[in-house]
C-alpha cells in the first residue's frame, strides 16, 4: 500500500498511527522508541497500554505529546491512548474536546476514548482510540464482545453529528473477510471470525457508511496482516489477522494516500504481537 504521489509536501500529511502494544513498557523494553522516533508521526493511537497514566505519559515523553490516556479499572488489562505531536502542523492538532466511554452498561473500562481536532484544512475531526475484547465462544467474554460491538453501532452514526470527519482507530478483534486471516477456514467457528461478529462490520462498511481504509487502499489481497501469535511460527509463514483498524468517514477516506504496516523485520525484533497500521492522510 503505497502513497501515489510522493512528491507532495510532508507538511499537507497527517499521519495516524494505530498499535496494540500489548504492554506498553514490554513495547519499550523491546525497542518501541525507536519505531516511534524514526516514523514521523504526527497522531499516535495505542491499545493494550496495561499501565499507569504516569508511567504511560514518561515513557512518551509530555514534552513531545499531548496525551489522553483512559486506564482500565483492573490493573494490567486494557487500556487506550491518543498522543498528538506538540510540534505537528506548528500545534494545530492539539485537541479541543476530550470523551471517555462508549455507553453505559458495557464493559467499556480503559477501550474508547474520543478526541476533538482541527485538521490542516480548518475542517474537524472527532477520532477514536477503541481495543474490542477478545472473544471466546460460549462464554461470558464473547456477551460482552457482543455488546461492546453492538454499542459501537449506536455509537457511530452519532460521531458524525456536529463535526467534518470521524476516524475510529484500533484492535476490533474481528477480521471481516477472508482476506483478512490466513487461515479463515480453521477459524470460523472461533471468536474472531464468527459470521455474527462479521455481520457487526458490514454494517460498519455498508449501512452506517464507514470505509476500511487499509482495504480500501490494498485492494482485494491477502491482509496485509497486522497480527500474529507468538506461539508456533505464525511470523515467519506470515500466518496472520489483519484485526487492526482505520475507518474513516468516506470524505476522509478519500484523502488517504497510503496504508502501511509497519511489520517487523524478524520475529526477535517486534515489540509487540501487532505491528503498527500507519495511514497519512493528505490535505
Amino acid at each position: 500500500m503505497t502513497d501515489q504521489n510522493p512528491s507532495a509536501s510532508r507538511d499537507q500529511v497527517v499521519r495516524v498511527a494505530t498499535v496494540n502494544v500489548n504492554g506498553i513498557r514490554a513495547a519499550y523494553k523491546r525497542g518501541m522508541a525507536d519505531w516511534l522516533t524514526d516514523r514521523d508521526v504526527d497522531i499516535l493511537c495505542l491499545q493494550e497500554v496495561r499501565a499507569p497514566d504516569k508511567i504511560a505519559r514518561d515513557l512518551l515523553g509530555e514534552e513531545t505529546w499531548e496525551i489522553h490516556h483512559h486506564e482500565a479499572e483492573a490493573k494490567g488489562r486494557a487500556g487506550v491512548l491518543t498522543a498528538v505531536r506538540r510540534d505537528a502542523h506548528n500545534g494545530s492538532l492539539i485537541p479541543s474536546g476530550r470523551r471517555i466511554g462508549l455507553a453505559e452498561g458495557t464493559n467499556d473500562s480503559g477501550r474508547w476514548i474520543e478526541d476533538t481536532i482541527t485538521l490542516p484544512d480548518g475542517s474537524t475531526l472527532t477520532l477514536v482510540s477503541t481495543y474490542v475484547h477478545s472473544g471466546e465462544v460460549d462464554t461470558p467474554r464473547q456477551v460482552d464482545k457482543y455488546a461492546f460491538l453492538e454499542a459501537m453501532t449506536n455509537r457511530l452514526p452519532a460521531l458524525v453529528q456536529g463535526t467534518d470527519h470521524a476516524l475510529i482507530v484500533g484492535d476490533l478483534n474481528v477480521g471481516h473477510t477472508e482476506l483478512d486471516i490466513k487461515n479463515w477456514k480453521g477459524n470460523v467457528k472461533n471468536s474472531g471470525f464468527l459470521p455474527e461478529e462479521r455481520a457487526y462490520f458490514d454494517r460498519y462498511f455498508g449501512d452506517l457508511g464507514f470505509v476500511d481504509v487499509a482495504r480500501s487502499l490494498a485492494g482485494d489481497v491477502p491482509g496485509p496482516y497486522t497480527w500474529w501469535s507468538y506461539r508456533g511460527q505464525a511470523f515467519d509463514n506470515d500466518a496472520g489477522w489483519r484485526i487492526d483498524y482505520h475507518m474513516a468517514t468516506p470524505a476522509l477516506a478519500a484523502k488517504a494516500v497510503s496504508a502501511v504496516v509497519d511489520r517487523a523485520a524478524t520475529y526477535d525484533t517486534r515489540f509487540s504481537d501487532h505491528a503498527p497500521l500507519v495511514v497519512d492522510y493528505r490535505f
